[in-house]
């Protein structure tokens, strides 16, 4: 086999995992303050895609969309927060499950009736023709892809350790009860968390769309191999959900030319089994200590 196949199907399988490692991402903003994520996730994922693609359809030029699809990104990220966790946190219950797959379920429902069933094509100002790395094509969505990952999850890493509201967060993110006899709203820490979350999934749909088309079951298959990533890595590393991420991204595409596309899904599920197996905290997770 050519090494080139094999490193243009690794890289570009890799890239494609940057996608799945943000959603993690967002996972991992609320899992961090509330022990809590939101399964419907995958929802805010194409609801935003659908809305940005509708600023697009309305002549808002493409530099006003990103940030356009940000924001309602992180408003369904509030409204998730508001309706189908907050109670469930503060009853201590795990109800938050439920309500969130039940809103994921609403959002569907809700983009069909708006949006219709058909995949619809997500313009972009990109030019088609890839750009050559070492002998490997790489195109430029696929270049924006990285740089929008890396970009986000790097200020908002650089917002939780610079600023004052950040600390804030890492501090609810260590110790809850600590935290607020510290005169530090959980409350509040946990809405910024899911905000975040929220304009993350929204950032996944807007790079994910103009390469997978956008459609009500466009994040189905991504969701699952999010939360994959997420539970191997570990649900307190941002630096292991991206290289799970990429990992994952190159399998697949590697799976699917050597095995068959039907097993394209198969990587994800043998590592999903093996760290649930072996490690449950995830390969960069820390295991707790739990008083009984």
């Amino acid at each position: 086999m050519n090494a080139l196949i094999i490193g243009q199907l690794a890289v570009s399988g890799a890239l494609m995992g940057l996608v799945y490692a943000l959603i993690a991402y967002g996972f991992q903003l609320t899992y961090a303050t509330s022990k809590s994520i939101n399964f419907g996730q995958g929802e805010l994922v194409m609801v935003s895609a659908f809305f940005s693609l509708t600023l697009l359809d309305l002549g808002v030029p493409y530099a006003l969309m990103v940030p356009g699809g940000l924001i309602f990104g992180a408003l369904l990220g509030l409204l998730v927060e508001r309706t189908g966790v907050r109670l469930a946190l503060e009853e201590k219950s795990e109800g938050w499950v439920l309500l969130t797959i039940i809103l994921g379920l609403f959002f569907f429902s809700a983009a069909e009736n708006i949006w219709g069933r058909d995949d619809r094509p997500f313009p972009t100002p990109l030019s088609q023709n890839p750009v050559q790395v070492f002998g490997i094509d790489i195109t430029r969505m696929e270049i924006s892809v990285a740089v929008g990952v890396f970009a986000i999850m790097g200020l908002i890493e650089l917002f939780k350790r610079r600023t004052l509201l950040g600390k804030a967060f890492e501090a609810v993110s260590a110790d809850r009860d600590a935290a607020e006899l510290m005169g530090i709203s959980a409350t509040r820490t946990v809405m910024l968390s899911y905000g975040l979350s929220g304009a993350v999934a929204a950032l996944a749909g807007i790079l994910v769309s103009p390469i997978t088309t956008v459609g009500p079951t466009m994040a189905s298959a991504m969701i699952l191999k999010a939360f994959s990533v997420a539970v191997v890595a570990g649900l307190d590393s941002g630096f292991g959900v991206v290289l799970i991420g990429m990992i994952l991204g190159a399998l697949e595409g590697l799976a699917s030319f050597y095995i068959g596309s039907g097993w394209r899904e198969a990587p994800g599920l043998v590592l999903l089994i093996l760290a649930l197996a072996v490690r449950p905290t995830g390969v960069f997770g820390k295991a707790g200590i739990r008083k009984v």
